[in-house]
């Protein structure tokens, strides 16, 4: 929803869900360096908001002439652990909108920030945007959180800068910046083939629970595909016990059938991630698996209450532990609220 704050400028605001894989099986290495993957995809309560400023003189940051020219500055509340300048995938996101919307000199400014400020506008300046990212998935944990800001900063330039996409033209936007940007912007379920950006949505009746458990310290993907190349072999196993499961809404079957090529790689990298694994188990979970390339571990539980007391039991072997549902859907424009406030 757009709302205008005068002593600001034009903002909208993006929740954006990060991802769980419930299936993930490596089929090898593709003639473009990617992986051949098929993966079955689930958004997942836990999320980042993003607002998103438009600052300039009044009236003018919808001028034709102003958009050919336009600059970007982030802000957010996470440190050195968020990436700046060209591995920042919410600045990719804005400078790929940018170049499909036709706006020709963009340029990005590198502003680390942990609060909102009060920004100073010189009246004769061009326009430019800000990005406020507030983080809450688990950055370098193996659920998206990269991918979900650059989805959030694409729903929400494409209202605020007035470009007029389709969500199926973002998600092929989102193809140039990240395997998982495509299903961040279409959320639910999906099962995806190929580098994980060729989609079709599942059938899932029901809601899952689960213990989100993550590590002290983030996992490089690069590193444990480079695992994966040198300790594994890709397999023959399947997705259709997990598919299955979600159309019978059967929380059981899903436990037992969730998967991931990668855990074995990622276990070469972080032995302890094996017994955290196995103590999610001996706590009752239904099932646990690694999120992704990791670190972050989901623990399935029969219900919320189950899973709040799983959460409590083992909150002591993890640096954070969340509760969290499946499926959600994608990223989607909401009331703008002050910077100071914090997700609910």
């Amino acid at each position: 929803m757009r709302r205008e704050l005068p002593e600001h400028g034009l903002w909208v605001q993006v929740r954006a869900p990060g991802k769980l894989n419930l299936f993930l099986g490596v089929r090898g290495t593709r003639p473009d360096g990617y992986h051949e993957l098929v993966t079955v995809f689930q958004a997942v309560s836990l999320y980042d908001q993003l607002r998103a400023g438009l600052i300039g003189p009044p009236g003018q940051g919808h001028h034709p002439a102003a958009r050919r020219r336009m600059r970007v500055r982030l802000w957010h509340d996470s440190g050195d652990a968020i990436p700046g300048a060209e591995d920042n995938l919410a600045v990719r996101a804005a400078r790929a909108l940018g170049h499909a919307a036709g706006v020709m000199d963009l340029a990005y400014l590198d502003e680390r920030a942990a609060t909102m400020a009060q920004p100073d506008v010189d009246s004769a300046a061009s326009p430019y945007t800000v990005l406020d990212l507030r983080k809450r998935i688990p950055i370098g944990g193996g659920m998206a959180g990269g991918s979900a800001d650059a989805a959030a900063t694409l729903v929400a330039l494409n209202d605020l800068w007035r470009c007029q996409l389709t969500r199926l033209d973002l998600r092929r936007l989102g193809e140039q910046i990240g395997s998982d940007v495509p299903f961040c912007i279409a959320g639910g379920t999906a099962l995806a083939t190929g580098r994980g950006t060729s989609l079709a949505q599942v059938l899932c009746r029901g809601t899952f629970h689960w213990v989100v458990c993550e590590a002290g310290e983030p996992l490089s993907t690069a590193a444990v595909y480079g695992s994966w190349d040198r300790h594994c072999r890709p397999n023959e196993i399947e997705p259709d016990a997990v598919l299955q499961a979600l159309r019978n809404s059967d929380a059981e079957a899903l436990g037992a059938a969730l998967h991931n090529d990668l855990e074995a790689a990622a276990f070469v990298l972080r032995p302890g991630l094996r017994d955290s694994k196995r103590l999610l188990l001996d706590h009752g979970a239904l099932g646990a698996v690694l999120s992704g390339s990791g670190p972050t571990l989901l623990a399935l539980a029969e219900s919320e209450a189950v899973a709040s007391g799983l959460a409590d039991a083992v909150r002591h072997r993890f640096a954070r532990v969340s509760v969290a549902r499946s499926p959600v859907g994608g990223p989607e424009l909401c009331p703008v609220l002050p910077a100071a406030d914090e997700l609910r």
